[in-house]
């Protein structure tokens, strides 16, 4: 998949936990990006941001940062531009895909109209306005319109009177959510790396689980990892090339990996047979339970190769 390089940085420190809903689980991926890059004969400092991080590492200076943030102020551009401050080379995307691809809808928008990759029709609302009453025909998917790991998703089911209760109750009334239409079927990720496009996974959640929802990504057991996804030839291709586009149309760098819905029609006589990408997220978890390293895995390359080619493809102006 990858040749990692040689190293040309020597001392990389690795950014994790952070305020986000979705800090224990950087936490869990710093560590191990940690535990990889030592291995892999880098001085690694590990760091547990917080908002004196600007003047840690201007004190610092480390060579490179690998970003093991996930979610708010990490992976929506607010790190990125404060590395581009400090100059210090850093991993994944710059400012600018950072936070279109953190913002669901905006994101939409640049995938569908740049890349033709098909999307689902959403709109945004106040937590109050989805809570009031449907905003669209159910079934229907209510999100963090800045979100990621499957924090604060509910499903409105196709008959339901009303929106549910918890709308309402998970936070602020005027709170930025998106209303995106539901599309049933089998949950496909793929990823980029570089320039080079993984293979499709199938992730299968517990029985008794919705969906693929933050216990289904970190619990063990959680779910089922099917490598390769066993679907059709044209849908794994078209999954494939739908992921490099979104990667491109957003302008992402180094790694990312988009999420997307089959409605299989040999799995159900009411499916349409439609594909829609979910979303890209431009920091994948690099946790136990993690994607990206599995599918790196599956190609032949080991994670501190990989982790190696991430630090290594470190730069500002991203």
């Amino acid at each position: 998949m990858i040749n990692a390089p040689k190293r040309t940085f020597e001392h990389v420190a690795v950014l994790m936990g952070g305020w986000s809903a979705e800090r224990e689980i950087s936490l869990l991926s710093g560590a191990a990006v940690a535990d990889a890059l030592t291995g892999e004969g880098y001085r690694v400092t590990r760091i547990d941001v917080d908002r004196d991080v600007s003047a840690k590492l201007a004190s610092l200076r480390p060579d490179a940062c690998f970003n093991a943030l996930h979610g708010s102020f990490g992976e929506d551009g607010c790190m990125q531009g404060i590395l581009e401050c400090l100059a210090i080379p850093y991993t994944h995307s710059g400012v600018l895909a950072s936070a279109l691809a953190m913002h669901k809808e905006r994101a939409k928008a640049v995938m569908s109209t740049v890349g033709n990759v098909p999307v689902a029709e959403a709109k945004i609302v106040t937590r109050a306005e989805a809570a009031a009453g449907h905003v669209m025909a159910p079934p229907y998917v209510v999100k963090p319109v800045a979100e990621g790991s499957s924090v604060g998703v509910i499903i409105v089911g196709p008959d339901a009177s009303r929106p549910p209760a918890q709308i309402a109750e998970a936070g602020d009334p005027a709170d930025e959510l998106m209303v995106e239409r539901f599309v049933a079927g089998r949950e496909l990720t793929c990823a980029v790396v570089g320039d080079f496009v993984t293979d499709v996974i199938e992730i299968v959640p517990k029985e008794g689980l919705a969906f693929y929802d933050f216990a289904a990504k970190y619990a063990p057991g959680g779910s089922r990892h099917e490598l390769p996804a066993a679907i059709s030839p044209d849908i794994y291709d078209s999954v494939r090339k739908y992921t490099l586009a979104a990667h491109v149309a957003l302008g992402c760098r180094g790694v990312s990996r988009a999420d997307f819905r089959f409605d299989d029609p040999s799995l159900s006589p009411t499916a349409t047979g439609e594909l829609i990408c979910l979303e890209v997220n431009t920091q994948p978890g690099m946790t136990g339970t993690s994607l990206v390293p599995e599918l790196a895995q599956y190609a032949g390359s080991s994670f501190g190769e990989l982790v190696r080619w991430i630090v290594e493809d470190a730069s500002c102006n991203r």
